[in-house]
């Protein structure tokens, strides 16, 4: 499986979006400072971000971005699905056609592992993620985020 710098990239900026965010916008100048990524990289990830209806954007002075929902209601499959980054540990692209123009021996197992992280990056929200960072903060004894036992059983 292969996470490009897209979806990683995304993921960091809607979390420093949501950490950020008050009552006013957050601007992508903002992010691009504290998360040393490319401004206009940024600009095309959050044009794909507003288009899924994960953000909204505010124009004129103060204007910015928000998160267009709440933050238990993002996970951090919707943003990587926001971005166009697939999931996919297959050869094949999911076509079944890896070997020979048909389907390769190990192509079940590849495919379920794609549901495992797709249904484990559903599971972790923004919420998750803000909470997580904010325990850091503040120095305490922190939760795992990355906890296995969450996985759903198939």
């Amino acid at each position: 499986m292969r996470l490009t710098t897209k979806g990683r990239f995304a993921v960091t900026a809607l979390l420093d979006l949501a950490m950020q965010q008050s009552s006013n916008p957050v601007t992508l100048a903002d992010i691009s400072q504290r998360q040393k990524i490319s401004l206009s990289y940024l600009e095309q990830l959050f044009a794909k971000l507003r288009q899924s209806e994960l953000v909204d954007s505010v124009r004129g002075p103060g204007g910015g971005y928000c998160l267009a929902k709440e933050l238990e209601q993002v996970s951090v499959a919707d943003i990587i699905l926001a971005v166009d980054e697939p999931i996919d540990a297959t050869q094949c692209g999911g076509k079944e056609n890896c070997h020979n123009d048909s389907k390769c021996m190990t192509h079940d197992l590849w495919a379920k592992l794609n549901d495992l992280i797709f249904d484990y990056l559903g599971a972790v929200t923004l919420k998750e993620l803000v909470d997580h960072q904010e325990n850091i903060r503040k120095d305490q004894e922190v939760v795992p985020l990355f906890d296995m036992r969450r996985s759903t059983a198939a």
